[in-house]
């Protein structure tokens, strides 16, 4: 399900970077969620970005990690496996921005948009499954995804308290505190994989 994600984020977010009308009604917006009920904004925002470079970051990591989280999934629970994986990013996408609905409901002029926060879920799976398995940051420097994943949630809690940006630090941390309880919810015995690696290495 990974590749369809991504295929269907792209076509969004590029009609949506040159039709504003449409960006206009996907974005999340939490006074309009809260005032007009749109509810709806919780999903579609994750289909449009900021950028290309937005969209190709996000989508980079997704398409680099959401295959190894489908493949453990499956091996877990079959077929059902892709069912749980789709699960697992729209909520992602619900969950990562709630907090930010319920700070900034009453606040007309707030937008957010992306798909990061579901994106991070995902990444924070692959990790949970495969703590030991190197990321390379930059392409370049090989890195145990544990300790990628300890330094990115220190970096997004203090991005989050600095605030001054136009990134929303907190979904990019909810989302990963979502993707590791879902996963754990779900399947209670990746805890030992989790591990059992480090016994292992």
């Amino acid at each position: 399900m990974t590749i369809p994600i991504v295929g269907l984020t792209v076509l969004v977010s590029i009609y949506a970077f040159y039709d504003k009308n449409v960006l206009g009604k996907l974005i999340f917006n939490p006074w309009q969620i809260s005032e007009r009920k749109q509810w709806y904004r919780f999903i579609t925002s994750g289909f449009i970005h900021a950028d290309y470079l937005h969209l190709g970051v996000n989508m980079l990591v997704l398409f680099s990690f959401g295959q190894a989280v489908e493949n453990d999934y499956a091996m877990v629970f079959g077929v059902k496996g892709s069912y749980y994986y789709i699960l697992l990013y729209l909520a992602g996408l619900v969950f990562s921005i709630t907090p930010s609905y319920l700070k900034h409901k009453q606040d007309f002029q707030y937008n957010a948009l992306g798909a990061s926060g579901a994106v991070s879920a995902v990444l924070f799976v692959s990790i949970l499954f495969n703590p030991l398995a190197p990321i390379y940051l930059y392409g370049i420097i090989k890195i145990p995804g544990i300790l990628v994943g300890i330094g990115y949630l220190f970096y997004e809690y203090q991005a989050g308290k600095k605030g001054g940006s136009n990134i929303n630090h907190d979904a990019h941390l909810w989302g990963a505190v979502f993707g590791i309880a879902y996963t754990i919810l779900i399947y209670p015995d990746v805890i030992m994989i989790f591990a059992g690696q480090f016994y292992n290495y």
